[in-house]
């Protein structure tokens, strides 16, 4: 007799229109039911146009009958996307000051941490200053429906949002006040089908005022990330962002060291263009380790003005993959 569990195996090939995730990955499945040899399907119709609900019931069809399951019933109901995610880790990404590379450093972590197998996402919360889309090379509309929109899905698999993938043209300006930024990066947690993600990366603007608190108190941060370089300015502004996640008791995961140094291969030496690293003393007042140090690299700077960030094999990337990830097992225990 057939099982729930074969369906469901059954189910992780039938595919999402241009998401190209599977309807079990974004947790669409709500219910399955099996009366002798009819198995009715309940999903979410959450973001799913009219044409898209009918390709996803084919494909859960063709799935079902490829195991001998010729009675197949498909069945859909309204849910919002905030019934459906599951994001086992929402990260934030931020400083005090803008310019020290945020956004480079979330795209990093979420390629690296994508590299390790893992199911990422990236919340781009810079509402005016949005630079993600085009790190990835992407410029794509995110579709969806009335009840939710969904994310754009990059070259490796990694889900994105932002503000730039909704306006007329990549430069157009938001001419915006604080409410609404802080509630459009509200809405692109609630609105937005994640699905089953275990890491959702939040890239925050610059600064601690209304956008990075509108992020600590509205969304469960598992902890925050803090960006810096060696500048002793920058060293002074950061430091309030660390007060800042510290005052709103959220964790502090690791710091970044972004233009820590260039290095030239030919003569094997390294030179601190912006001063003596400052990156293990930030990570003594934030408390929590330094994650990596990331530096200035003509071929990272060329990759991310093409937008193809993703093809990066730079030696940073991998160590802060590695660093978050064992830092995230500690916190759950697992290390």
């Amino acid at each position: 007799m057939i099982t729930e569990e074969q369906i469901r195996i059954s189910l992780e090939k039938v595919y999402v229109p241009q998401l190209e995730r599977s309807v079990i990955d974004l947790n669409l499945v709500r219910k399955i039911t099996i009366v002798e040899k009819q198995v009715t399907v309940t999903l979410a119709s959450t973001a799913l146009s009219a044409e898209a609900q009918e390709f996803v019931k084919a494909g859960v069809q063709a799935a079902l009958q490829s195991i001998k399951i010729t009675d197949v019933l498909v069945e859909f109901v309204e849910a919002k996307p905030g019934e459906l995610n599951e994001v086992k880790n929402i990260i934030a990404v931020m400083s005090g000051k803008g310019g020290v590379g945020k956004s480079l450093v979330t795209a990093l972590l979420a390629i690296a941490l994508r590299r390790h197998g893992n199911e990422v996402g990236i919340l781009d919360a810079d509402i005016t200053g949005s630079s993600i889309p085009r790190m990835f090379g992407i410029n794509t509309r995110p579709v969806g429906s009335d009840s939710g929109l969904m994310p754009v899905l990059s070259e490796s698999g990694i889900e994105l949002m932002s503000m730039n993938l909704l306006l007329p043209r990549e430069d157009s300006a938001v001419i915006w006040r604080a409410p609404l930024m802080s509630k459009a990066i509200g809405q692109f947690w609630t609105d937005v089908l994640w699905g089953k993600l275990d890491y959702l990366l939040i890239d925050l603007p610059p600064g601690t005022a209304d956008a990075p608190l509108t992020v600590m108190q509205s969304l469960p941060i598992s902890g925050v990330v803090i960006v810096s370089t060696p500048q002793g300015l920058v060293e002074m502004i950061v430091k309030k962002a660390v007060n800042m996640a510290q005052t709103m008791k959220k964790p502090i995961l690791g710091v970044v060291e972004n233009m820590s140094y260039f290095y030239v291969p030919e003569i094997n030496k390294r030179y601190e263009l912006f001063g003596a690293s400052k990156g293990e003393a930030l990570a003594k007042v934030a408390q929590a380790p330094l994650l990596g140090q990331i530096p200035i690299d003509p071929e990272l700077a060329r990759l991310c003005d093409n937008g193809d960030i993703e093809h990066y094999t730079g030696d940073s990337i991998g160590t802060l993959g590695k660093a978050l990830m064992t830092v995230m097992a500690t916190k759950e225990g697992k290390a």
